[in-house]
């Protein structure tokens, strides 16, 4: 069974999957190394400062215009804001089977998601371009999994475009499974994998039954050991990854480890609010209200 012919009713958005992650960084030093540019970017998109974040991306971009990941990571502060604006990385969205597997209720088109999908379709080309004479390119498969990865987020959970973000997933798997062989320590790679994994396994038998005849699969608990290798190994994405991690956690009813993890987060980045009310909110309840059984 082909997999363009799965149903939207079979599929529900099934690829609400992946899933995901600079105070002045033109004055702070003259030039900068590059990886310490990208992670004061990431640093401060985690801290929810999303235009400073973008100024340390646009610099990337500036002195490496040939370098698909300054695209990448810019693309990445369009989502993350857009996911902060709607909610996404919460418990009470991702504790709602409606909301985690249907996307977002009624969501507003807006400037910030063209600018997204402009970011994004000009990093996948990028690192596609650099794959065409270097098919095992470490760096380009890593940008073009998190471009698809993010890609197939924002179609599922804000464009509801169900069919076309399951291809993206499936395009996401392959080069991420690919860049591990190449690159066992693409760490990073876990978290599209990891949450692939979560949420597909999330869903109601029926639902992947048909994803399966498609030849897509998921594990809640592969889901969860992928995520972990993310959180505890990662780099660029590995607080992204501790918040899914944290979230499926609760889920899972395991709130000791959501709680490690987000305590985690709120030392790390302590001028993000959500961080801190997840925090606050499963010390007071000791379980969220509202697990699905």
């Amino acid at each position: 069974m082909s997999r363009m012919r799965i149903t939207r009713a079979a599929v529900g958005s099934t690829a609400a999957i992946l899933l995901f992650a600079l105070m002045g960084c033109e004055q702070a030093v003259a030039a900068p190394r590059p990886a310490a540019t990208l992670d004061t970017g990431f640093a401060q998109m985690y801290e929810l400062r999303f235009s400073t974040a973008r100024d340390c991306f646009n610099s990337y971009i500036r002195a490496h215009p040939q370098d698909p990941m300054g695209e990448a990571a810019l693309a990445a502060s369009y989502l993350f804001e857009e996911f902060n604006k709607q909610g996404v990385l919460t418990s009470s969205f991702f504790l709602s089977d409606k909301k985690l597997l249907g996307g977002v209720p009624n969501p507003q088109r807006d400037s910030q998601q063209a600018d997204f999908v402009r970011t994004d379709v000009q990093a996948r080309e990028m690192a596609e371009t650099l794959l065409k004479t270097r098919p095992r390119d470490p760096d380009g498969l890593f940008v073009l999994t998190l471009a698809n990865g993010m890609l197939a987020d924002y179609d599922a959970l804000i464009a509801k475009e169900d069919i076309a973000s399951l291809a993206l997933l499936h395009q996401t798997q392959q080069s991420a499974n690919l860049l591990l062989s190449v690159n066992p320590k693409a760490d990073d790679a876990y978290l599209a994998l990891g949450a692939a994994n979560y949420i597909i396994g999330c869903l109601p038998g029926y639902k992947r039954f048909f994803l399966g005849l498609a030849g897509i699969h998921g594990s809640r608990a592969l889901g969860m050991q992928q995520l972990k290798l993310a959180s505890d190994q990662g780099h660029y994405l590995k607080p992204f990854a501790e918040v899914l991690l944290a979230m499926a956690a609760l889920r899972e009813r395991q709130p000791k480890l959501a709680r490690s993890l987000l305590a985690r987060l709120h030392l790390e980045f302590p001028e993000n609010p959500d961080f801190a009310n997840e925090l606050a909110k499963l010390n007071r309840n000791g379980e969220p209200d509202g697990l699905p059984r």
